[in-house]
């Protein structure tokens, strides 16, 4: 199933499919097409998004979390 980053919920797990924002900061992070990763926390009212991408957290704005879609693969909450 097709999402938007920040849509995912706590645990789960998930493939970058598309990004329609800057890929270079992101690239510079390790997050590009492809990479595995799994939903950590999502802080309300505009906070940041948290997923953990191999053993690395990566913390992101809502506003980039929402131009990276992902395909969900699972859970492991």
């Amino acid at each position: 199933m097709q999402k938007k980053l920040f849509e995912l919920e706590f645990g789960d797990m998930a493939v970058v499919r598309e990004i329609h924002t800057s890929h270079h900061d992101l690239n510079c992070m390790g997050l590009r097409v492809g990479k595995e990763l799994k939903m950590i926390t999502k802080q309300p009212i505009k906070g940041p998004v948290v997923v953990l991408l191999g053993e690395v957290e990566i913390a992101m704005g809502l506003d980039m979390a929402a131009e990276i879609l992902v395909d969900v693969i699972g859970t492991d909450a």
